[in-house]
């Protein structure tokens, strides 16, 4: 049980920006790593058709997500494919039950998903419904809920707007930050030019100064949500 892990998050690259260097380290370390997706990233951006979905975006989009699951040694990527940034016009109980299953299929020791303070209303919902599916009910496999930062969405909320992403638990990736940077490549249309938090430039260097902040040369910074032992 202690060598599966959970990630779910919002979008396909979250799961990279989030936390891509801790999953390469962990599956390089014997671990098994399920990846849920929950919203397509595509279907509200401008250019998509009269329904709403640009399929020929969306089909990269989920092989994005296949090719950096594969470069960062996942056992598997699941994507749902609901709507991107409508997640607040769903059901939350729906979206928890999707959860559920997937929990309930892997049963990972640890869970990582969304931190709270997020801009993105996906992200926030998401925290939500994984917080809900985690319920610690006697004898539940999860032990461990971790909550990671997404640039261009954790630092844009502005402080007294919601709850600040205040790092408590760390990951040394200076070994596998080439492996998490090469995984970001699978969604090269997703980055931007720097000084844009989601540049490449920008990514390397917020590993470095959370590695700088505990004495390594590179980590990724997470809230520790609840951890049973």
């Amino acid at each position: 049980m202690t060598d599966v892990v959970a990630v779910i998050a919002a979008h396909p690259d979250d799961e990279v920006l989030g936390c891509g260097g801790t999953i390469a380290r962990m599956a390089k370390e014997g671990r098994k790593i399920h990846v849920l997706l929950m919203a397509d990233g595509e279907s509200s951006r401008v250019g998509t058709d009269a329904a709403g979905v640009d399929s020929g975006k969306l089909i990269l989009r989920n092989e994005g997500a296949e090719r950096a699951g594969e470069i960062l040694g996942c056992a598997s990527v699941q994507c749902l494919g609901l709507p991107d940034n409508r997640l607040d016009h769903l059901d939350l109980l729906d979206m928890v039950k999707l959860i559920e299953q997937f929990l309930d299929k892997h049963k990972p020791h640890t869970v990582f998903t969304h931190h709270a303070g997020d801009v993105n209303i996906d992200h926030r919902i998401v925290h939500d419904a994984v917080i809900a599916a985690c319920r610690p009910q006697p004898g539940y496999f999860v032990r461990e809920l971790v909550f990671f930062e997404v640039p261009s969405s954790t630092e844009w909320r502005p402080p007294g707007s919601g709850e600040a992403f205040s790092p408590n638990w760390h990951c040394d990736i200076t070994a596998t930050l080439t492996v998490k940077m090469e995984a970001l490549q699978a969604y090269k249309s997703e980055l931007r030019a720097f000084p844009h938090p989601r540049s490449e430039r920008a990514i390397d260097a917020l590993a470095r100064w959370r590695g700088a902040c505990v004495g390594v040369e590179a980590a990724e910074a997470f809230v520790l949500g609840r951890k049973l032992f």
